[in-house]
């Protein structure tokens, strides 16, 4: 096995040259910081998978059970229902909640929660025949306290229940830049 040589200077670019291997650059921005490579960015997709009832006129966090994957093991599906990622960065953030029959003619959305607190509400699905209801955001995190949910309100008045598949009622982040 060769030895392993690093040159560079200020500029940016860095030389990775293996003494028996082909030289290779790789350029880094002019920053400090973490650099990530997409094995170290966390990333997961949790759904419900068994149906929760959702009362009428109060924020409920949505309970995803499952989980499709879960990169770095961030994302709680038994007790909180919450991500927390342990690398400080800036996470795109997707939900969706799809409910069993319609909710026309009522209030009915979903929000992205930050350390308790909503931070950006997602779409009405107040019009007729209107099932499902979605948020997106790109939220910024701290890697160490910061915890994402999410969280659905509706006001028809009575409890409705939300579809339980991985198509129907969602919630994934990943990460898209380092802090």
């Amino acid at each position: 096995m060769g030895t392993l040589v690093l040159s560079g200077a200020t500029s940016g670019s860095t030389t990775i040259a293996p003494t028996d291997a082909v030289t290779v650059t790789a350029t880094f921005p002019n920053a400090t910081g973490t650099i990530m490579v997409s094995g170290g960015m966390p990333a997961f997709s949790a759904y419900q998978s068994s149906s929760q009832s959702i009362p009428a006129s109060t924020y409920t966090k949505v309970q995803l059970q499952s989980k499709e994957f879960d990169t770095n093991s961030n994302f709680d599906n038994t007790t909180n229902y919450r991500f927390t990622p342990t690398v400080a960065g800036y996470y795109q953030v997707n939900g969706a909640v799809n409910w069993v029959a319609s909710v026309a003619a009522a209030e009915c959305f979903v929000v992205i929660y930050k350390n308790g607190s909503s931070f950006k509400f997602g779409t009405d699905s107040n019009a007729t025949g209107t099932y499902a209801s979605i948020a997106s955001a790109l939220v910024y995190c701290n890697g160490s306290t910061d915890y994402i949910e999410f969280y659905c309100y509706q006001a028809t008045g009575i409890s409705k229940s939300l579809n339980a598949t991985n198509t129907q009622t969602f919630f994934q982040a990943a990460m898209i830049r380092s802090a």
